[in-house]
């Protein structure tokens, strides 16, 4: 779709990504914050086809120039972050304005409603992966809700 995963693929380190004029930026970044030990991948066994999250999200996108600088700086503010509080919240603040734009539930929402802890949709909205925040170990909650997959952040991310 947008090249975002051959972007990621060519680089060593966090990037941010994004299309201007249709023409991918790419910029790397600091991301190595102190509560590393807090942020777990879990694999939803749903992927989701790209063409049609992007299809749906530009069939959405009419008049999205002032949510798009609102995400650009949630997204600086998240990379700034030096609490999980901090983080957790610009997280779920990226997922409600997510959910609005694109009219659908957060991951959150739809499945785990209960979890104690933040949520953030990777891929195409909706499958893939998440990025679960937590003040604690969430493997328990994550395996008795169906999901075997659970990578803490610093077993799946290169180390510099």
């Amino acid at each position: 779709g947008s090249g975002y995963d051959i972007a990621c693929a060519s680089q060593n380190s966090p990037i941010l990504y994004q299309l201007e004029n249709e023409k991918p930026l790419v910029e790397t970044v600091q991301f190595r914050p102190n509560f590393t030990q807090n942020l777990y991948f879990v694999y939803l066994n749903k992927k989701q086809n790209s063409r049609t999250a992007i299809a749906n999200y530009k069939s959405k996108k009419l008049h999205i120039s002032e949510t798009v600088l609102q995400i650009n700086q949630i997204t600086r503010n998240i990379l700034q972050a030096n609490n999980l509080t901090d983080f957790c919240h610009l997280l779920d603040k990226h997922e409600n304005i997510m959910s609005a734009v694109l009219e659908m539930p957060t991951a959150k929402h739809l499945l785990f409603p209960d979890f104690e802890g933040s949520i953030k949709s990777l891929g195409a909205w909706g499958g893939d992966f998440i990025l679960a925040a937590s003040s604690e170990n969430p493997t328990d909650y994550f395996k008795n809700k169906g999901f075997q997959t659970i990578i803490p952040y610093d077993k799946m991310i290169l180390k510099p």
